[in-house]
């Protein structure tokens, strides 16, 4: 499954890349993150509670920072345990640029889960994986102090 979004940040890009960076924002923007914490430079272990609708699963694993240019982009790729429910994993492409005073966030991403998630059909985490992408940003962009505004797809 391929998800993904295009974002202007009213806020410099070192602001938003420091924000990227920051557990405290990160918590705050992540629905269900009980928590997260940086275990090395590149990887942050985290928990969080996912709403699937009609399951609502705890998903414990790390996320893990690679090819990072500083306040310009890198990939995070991630997996996560749901007990009785399977493996969810994912990987996600971050690129900042310079929309004059503001920064424009693409985000690009793809994901999977095996087990019992996937009986849940491919719809509904589908829609509700783009709901979740949609609100980490709109609550990132107020635990950073900025507005966001998603722009339509290219």
């Amino acid at each position: 499954m391929d998800f993904g979004g295009r974002y202007i940040i009213a806020a410099p890009r070192v602001a938003v890349w420091a924000a990227l960076n920051d557990t405290a924002v990160l918590k705050a923007a992540i629905p269900g993150c009980h928590t997260i914490a940086w275990s090395s430079d590149t990887t942050l272990d985290l928990e969080i509670k996912v709403n699937l609708g009609v399951a609502k699963p705890v998903f414990k694993g790390e996320l893990l920072l690679e090819n990072i240019v500083p306040a310009e982009r890198y990939t995070l790729s991630g997996r996560g345990k749901g007990g009785l429910l399977g493996l969810a994993e994912g990987a996600a492409d971050i690129v900042l640029s310079d929309q004059g005073e503001d920064t424009l966030l693409v985000f690009t991403a793809e994901g999977g889960a095996s087990g019992q998630i996937m009986k849940l059909g491919k719809a509904m985490i589908g829609n509700s994986a783009q709901r979740i992408i949609d609100g980490f940003f709109e609550r990132f962009g107020a635990a950073m102090g900025a507005g966001v505004t998603p722009l339509p797809p290219e």
